[in-house]
């Protein structure tokens, strides 16, 4: 998708209807399909903002950022994520949140971030976390300056993303799963699972 064609989308993005979790389960792993609202609000999930952030390369098509996590000890280690994380007590809301965290992971300043939407949270059993992604752009390809807490940046294709062959499934072994089956992308042999994939599959039926 050329980054004119996607620019000329904005407007219909704010406004669609969201395919929710109807879309969002179309990528869900089993654990994830075991809690409902109520089982949600019972656990108090900690709270974090994500940025899905849409930009052109240099041959003007449409893309967008995507960071592998750094190796560490921990439920996330080196998956691959939404640059983001979770809501500080100083920032005014989980938008906010999205926008700083986006600025210390790959060093994109917020002021040349134009944000699109809210999306549908996500919410994460492992680390007890409910994620709301927002959908947003640039007009120009970011020049990235990665912290420590991400080990890489990838560029994924908006036409990867819809092309229905990078949809599979892998197993996969955690430090919370051992040889569990988990719907996925699969995109320049990178495994996108888990939530990441579940806002994936919402933005790929908007993009739609």
């Amino acid at each position: 998708m050329n980054f004119t064609e996607f620019t000329s989308k904005i407007n219909y993005l704010k406004v669609a209807n969201l395919g929710g979790l109807d879309a969002q389960f179309l990528l869900a792993p089993k654990l994830r399909l075991q809690y409902d609202a109520q089982k949600i609000a019972a656990n108090n999930p900690r709270k974090a903002g994500v940025l899905a952030l849409f930009y052109p390369n240099e041959q003007q098509e449409t893309t967008f950022l995507l960071t592998q996590r750094a190796s560490y000890n921990g439920t996330h280690s080196a998956q691959i994520s939404f640059p983001g994380g979770k809501l500080d007590k100083n920032d005014i809301n989980l938008q906010e949140t999205a926008l700083r965290e986006t600025h210390e992971e790959v060093g994109i300043h917020p002021e040349n971030i134009k944000i699109i939407r809210e999306l549908t949270a996500v919410y994460i059993p492992p680390s007890n976390f409910l994620a709301t992604p927002f959908l947003a752009y640039t007009h120009s390809k970011p020049n990235f300056s990665v912290n420590h807490e991400v080990a890489k940046t990838i560029e994924v294709l908006v036409s990867d993303l819809l092309d229905e062959k990078n949809i599979t499934s892998a197993i996969l072994d955690t430090s919370y799963m051992k040889n569990g089956e988990v719907p996925c992308f699969k995109i320049q042999d990178f495994i996108i699972w888990g939530a990441t994939a579940m806002m994936l599959s919402e933005i790929k039926e908007l993009l739609k």
